[in-house]
């Protein structure tokens, strides 16, 4: 059984990911407010000190990360600001603090969405950020050493989250949770790497 560090634990695609992979794994939960281990990506040296408490894993899985909605007009750079540092830089940070604890083979999977590929009004923040995690990890699968990998989840909407989110997505199909949990299974027990998991 192998060693999962699961971030964004109590997420609705994290709770997904916990039901799927905890039936094969031993699935150490993090989140900020809950879970096993507390960690705040944006603030310095939570995910350095979350890995030291941590230790070795077989795989590290991010469900986590904030972003900033809102119209273009009125976006300030401090909001814009706010998925860099948080879903971005967040999960960049995952990947470049986390690859000295995984085991040989192991694996980094983090998570984009839809937008990076198919913008919606208000959503020019979250698009950058998508498509700036999925570009992270096309160049870092070039090389991460040791036969690690790392891929990208990029979900639609989720059904569960239609009663908050679905204005922002008119006319998008949504999918549930457990759907798009098969993805993250795929980047964990799979071998491919540099890949994005599209979900729609």
């Amino acid at each position: 059984m192998s060693k999962v560090l699961l971030i964004g634990a109590s997420g609705t695609i994290g709770q997904a990911v916990q039901a799927n992979l905890g039936a094969r794994h031993d699935v150490i939960t993090v989140g900020r407010s809950s879970g096993m281990h507390r960690t705040d990506f944006s603030q310095p040296g939570s995910v350095a000190q979350l890995f030291k408490a941590v230790g070795q894993v077989d795989a590290i899985v991010s469900t986590a990360g904030n972003l900033h909605f809102g119209p273009l007009a009125d976006m300030t750079p401090e909001q814009f600001n706010q998925g860099l540092q948080d879903k971005l830089l967040g999960q960049v940070q995952l990947a470049l603090i986390g690859q000295k604890y995984l085991a040989d083979g192991g694996s980094i999977t983090l998570t984009s969405g839809i937008l990076a590929i198919e913008p919606v009004r208000n959503g020019a923040s979250a698009t950058a950020v998508n498509a700036a995690i999925e570009g992270f990890v096309a160049a870092a699968a070039i090389e991460l050493p040791r036969g690690l990998r790392i891929n990208a989840i990029s979900p639609t909407v989720l059904t569960e989250s239609m009663g908050s989110y679905g204005p922002f997505f008119p006319g998008f199909e949504s999918v549930p949770a457990a759907r798009v949990a098969l993805a993250y299974q795929r980047s964990v027990e799979g071998a491919q790497t540099g890949r994005v998991y599209r979900v729609q």
